[in-house]
């Protein structure tokens, strides 16, 4: 299966752009009070390509024998991803004003930015500039 390394890494890079790119549209729709962003077929479309994304992740996780918490900057990436989920609940749906809704969509997204962060340089303390081993 390794022999599918870069196809499964360029899907997984796709789907995470395209995951952050289409919340971001959402949360616009969100800001600006229209509901187009909450329709079935937007959430249907963001359901199958955050399941590629999983999908994807666990596959090349696998394949490269990464393991959480033995792999630093894999456990800081899942840490933040289960964070940007929570964040992205609360500023779609659960937050209970327009006002915490529009803060949980910035704090989301800057959890997007460092989740690509620590994808990229593979650095588990991105807010001191350095990178895990």
């Amino acid at each position: 299966m390794i022999e599918y390394y870069e196809q499964i890494r360029i899907l997984h890079v796709a789907a995470a752009l395209a995951s952050g790119g289409l919340f971001a549209l959402r949360g616009v729709a969100m800001w600006v009070g229209s509901p187009r962003g909450m329709a079935a077929a937007v959430r249907y479309l963001s359901y199958a390509i955050d399941t590629l994304l999983l999908g994807a992740a666990v596959s090349l996780a696998t394949l490269l024998q990464r393991v959480p918490l033995v792999d630093r900057w894999i456990t800081t990436k899942i840490v933040l991803v289960l964070a940007y989920i929570a964040l992205g609940s609360l500023a779609l749906r659960r937050a209970p004003t327009l006002r915490a809704r529009r803060a949980s969509l910035i704090a989301a997204l800057l959890t997007f930015a460092a989740i690509l962060w620590v994808a990229l340089h593979r650095g588990a303390t991105f807010w001191a500039g350095g990178a895990a081993p």
